[in-house]
């Protein structure tokens, strides 16, 4: 068995849906395919529910766009006999959301738990639409065995929970090919949550691992993994094979090609990914597995990774020896408020999201404001405006010429490093710049050490 995910873009047109069509159709085995909300449209319930919050009544107009919208593609991709049962089905549930855009726009409320059923409506449209796209296709809704509990104020899974109901759902039940709505999830009171922006790769995941699947494959818009962001590099190209750890490392450092949390579960389970593109669907794609073997004599480079937006916080002191457990205390204070740390560097650096640094700041001077108050820390300050390059392969660290390499190819460019973990990091070199530098500091970089 597969398992097959289908993000945004892919079923984002009926062109896009007939490859998707076309793909699951020519599996020979049995399958389960996750999918997303159509490309744009978990935007669009956002900004339509936020509209009716605050009173404006263009949200008719952003919300009758999203029916036209799902009705164009059933005339467009739906069989002539299936076109009127699928309408029926889409009609219920466009009145179900209508009535609630309708009750925020009266009470002007938009409490955390509305907006999660609002963009629960993306998924569940597109699936009901798909399944009856896909010939000898059974329909499985996947709030009914996807379940997360509260955690830090976020939906996390409940792992125990869900792999009990994903075991009742699918063992003994026959189906060639199977459609799921991916990203939505209830908690165990059977209130509507989901898995966050991304979470359709994880939903995916999640049942390739506890039905033990031979491969999960993540159909997107690219043709898999690349040594840099195309966009801003215009000479990168794909890696036909890394390994969990290296992608790991690229998805939490930027790479927005595999939502992060999607490769614990599969990892656990050595189950490989494949990355493949709806768009060019004869393309090899990127082999995510637990050994790292390259078909083409590609190098223990696997490839450059960006965060756009991050701060760094400072510790400036005499001597960090005088203080009692120092990176310890840091590490589980962010831990205790949810704070993920991306690099601390030997001079008490530390690198976050520009989102968590305000958070981060207010944390540690509570945390260390004994030592404030007597002068051991004279200041705990925060630098804004920074991004992140990170270098990923394997065992790289131990490979000296590379940051070497980096570092002249940032000189070159005339790109102050802020920070940087050389030699702390296994599977990746990051360095911390200005953010208007960041782009020239990635091409500098690739060129140096990919071309």
């Amino acid at each position: 068995m597969k398992v097959l995910k289908f993000g945004g873009t892919s079923v984002g047109t009926p062109a896009s849906l007939r490859n998707v069509k076309k793909i699951v159709e020519g599996c020979d085995e049995q399958v389960i395919v996750v999918v997303s909300a159509l490309g744009g449209i978990t935007d669009q319930l956002i900004n339509t529910a936020r509209l009716a919050s605050q009173g404006d009544m263009t949200y008719l107009q952003t919300y009758a766009a999203i029916v036209e919208r799902h009705i164009n593609v059933i005339e467009e991709v739906v069989v002539a006999e299936s076109k009127a049962q699928v309408k029926a089905k889409v009609n219920s549930l466009f009145e179900e959301l209508g009535n609630i855009f309708w009750a925020i726009c009266l009470l002007r409320d938009l409490s955390d738990r509305t907006m999660d059923m609002v963009v629960s409506f993306g998924e569940r449209l597109s699936s009901v639409i798909i399944s009856k796209m896909i010939a000898d296709c059974r329909y499985f809704y996947s709030p009914e065995f996807i379940v997360t509990q509260n955690q830090f104020g976020k939906h996390i899974l409940d792992n125990e929970e869900t792999t009990i109901r994903i075991h009742e759902t699918f063992d003994g039940a026959e189906f060639k090919s199977a459609i799921v709505p991916g990203f939505i999830s209830t908690d165990r009171n059977g209130d509507i949550t989901n898995l966050g922006r991304g979470g359709s790769d994880y939903t995916a995941s999640i049942l390739a691992a506890v039905l033990n699947a031979d491969i999960l494959e993540i159909w997107t818009d690219v043709d898999g993994f690349m040594t840099a962001d195309p966009r801003i590099v215009k000479n990168a190209y794909v890696m036909d094979h890394m390994t969990f750890a290296e992608a790991m490392e690229l998805c939490n450092f930027g790479a927005k090609v595999i939502y992060p949390p999607t490769l614990y579960p599969v990892y656990h389970k050595n189950i490989s990914i494949k990355v493949k593109n709806t768009f060019n669907y004869e393309a090899p794609g990127t082999l995510i597995s637990a050994t790292s073997v390259s078909t083409s004599g590609q190098s223990e480079l696997r490839g450059l990774s960006y965060i756009r937006e991050i701060s760094l916080v400072k510790f400036i002191c005499d001597s960090s020896d005088d203080i009692q457990g120092l990176s310890e205390r840091i590490f589980n204070a962010l831990a205790k408020s949810g704070i993920g740390i991306l690099l601390v560097d030997k001079a008490l650096r530390i690198a976050l999201k520009s989102a968590d640094a305000k958070l981060a700041s207010e944390v540690l001077i509570r945390e260390f404001s004994s030592e404030l108050r007597n002068g051991l820390l004279k200041e705990i300050a925060l630098q804004e405006g920074l991004s992140l390059v990170a270098v990923v392969g394997n065992h790289i660290s131990q490979n000296s010429s590379i940051f070497r390499n980096i570092s002249e190819a940032l000189d070159k460019e005339g790109c102050h490093v802020y920070a940087h973990n050389s030699g702390s990091a296994d599977t990746n070199i990051s360095v911390v710049v200005a953010k208007e530098e960041m782009e020239s500091a990635l091409i500098s970089i690739h060129s140096r050490l990919f071309e």
